[in-house]
């Protein structure tokens, strides 16, 4: 596809006034995206896992006006968020001729999350993949025709153009985004469900998100992205990352849980070592994120564990592991990670299914 399939050609019902709402995840990456070009394009492709627990809810509130140009105001937890509306009203101007009636409309955006904002579990990918939806069921509203696939195609189009990871909170458990040659249907502009066969050990995989920091983040991923355009390492990245996708297929199909620890925590370390070797550079890891790495090898090497660590840009830990393996972790996290976790929080999660339409008032 191309963006011009995005364009509508049908002529718009009216809609005056009305609400409507979504869920959505976050996803937390396995290969991970890490540079980007033109408007919001991958350097190289990357596979999520779809979250469950970690989500935002977004209402979006629609009235009907005369007036030209955009018009919303962005509430977090019922409070009036000035500081997102620039981010939104780029969005938006990046979508308008995608979604031509937004000029039409004034907007309330109300939002919530169930984790810390901006301290690296991806709030940007859950928040834009919701308001994706939100707009793509007012276009539905419109054109009763529109088949769901192409909904979900075009949510994830849209949400890639606020944030690139939030293309692959729009389904689940398993979303690839980037076009790679190995992956059918892959594409630079969407997110599409991972299409090969998932061995059953990677059903209901869990994570629990260790909060070592809640703060924001030192640099914002946007920031993180950009330097990438003149590292010294940028095209040998490209390249591992891709070359690691190609290594999960058969890591998938056969169930090599040895395999998928290989990967996964080699691509959450290359991550940061980016950031590491970058101009300027940051290290977003503190003390307690390599504590909970040590910790957790160690764990593995004295117990036979399938548990393993990844990271986001930040210093906060996903710990992955099978859920035959759950009641064991669980436990080891409880006694012996915890403590490494700011006030002893962390999150437990799973893999999920993507964005839920819910009743608006819930």
């Amino acid at each position: 596809m191309t963006e011009q399939e995005f364009i509508p050609s049908y002529v718009a019902t009216s809609l005056e006034k009305g609400s409507v709402s979504f869920t959505s995840p976050s996803n937390i990456a396995l290969v991970k995206y890490w540079g980007k070009y033109g408007e919001q394009l991958p350097k190289n492709a990357s596979i999520s896992f779809t979250l469950s627990q970690c989500h935002t809810h977004t209402t979006l509130h629609y009235e009907k006006k005369a007036s030209e140009g955009f018009d919303f105001e962005v509430y977090l937890d019922g409070v009036r968020e000035p500081n997102f509306e620039p981010k939104i009203r780029t969005f938006f101007e990046r979508i308008q001729k995608y979604i031509p009636f937004l000029a039409q409309y004034s907007f309330r955006i109300e939002t919530t999350n169930s984790f810390p904002h901006s301290s690296g579990i991806a709030s940007s990918a859950s928040g834009m993949s919701a308001l994706a939806m939100c707009l793509m069921a007012m276009e539905r509203q419109m054109e009763e025709n529109l088949e769901e696939a192409y909904v979900f195609k075009k949510a994830s189009f849209l949400a890639r153009l606020g944030s690139g990871s939030a293309s692959r909170s729009i389904e689940g458990p398993l979303v690839v985004w980037g076009e790679h040659n190995d992956i059918e249907g892959s594409s630079n502009l969407f997110g599409v469900k991972y299409p090969y066969e998932v061995h059953p050990n990677f059903d209901d995989f869990q994570d629990a998100i260790l909060l070592v920091d809640k703060g924001e983040k030192q640099v914002s991923s946007t920031v993180g992205h950009n330097l990438m355009h003149d590292h010294p390492f940028a095209e040998q990245r490209f390249a591992q990352a891709n070359t690691q996708l190609s290594n999960l297929i058969p890591i998938l199909k056969h169930g090599d849980l040895d395999a998928f620890i290989d990967v996964v925590e080699a691509e959450a370390l290359s991550l940061h070592a980016m950031m590491m070797t970058s101009t300027p550079n940051y290290v977003l890891m503190k003390p307690n994120t390599l504590a909970i790495i040590e910790q957790i090898r160690k764990f593995r090497n004295e117990t036979g564990s399938k548990v393993c660590f990844t990271l986001d840009a930040g210093a906060n830990v996903h710990v992955l592991f099978p859920a035959f393996e759950k009641d064991r972790v669980l436990q080891f996290i409880k006694n012996t990670l915890a403590p490494f976790c700011k006030s002893g929080e962390y999150i437990e999660d799973r893999t999920g299914v993507g964005v839920i339409q819910t009743p608006v008032g819930q």
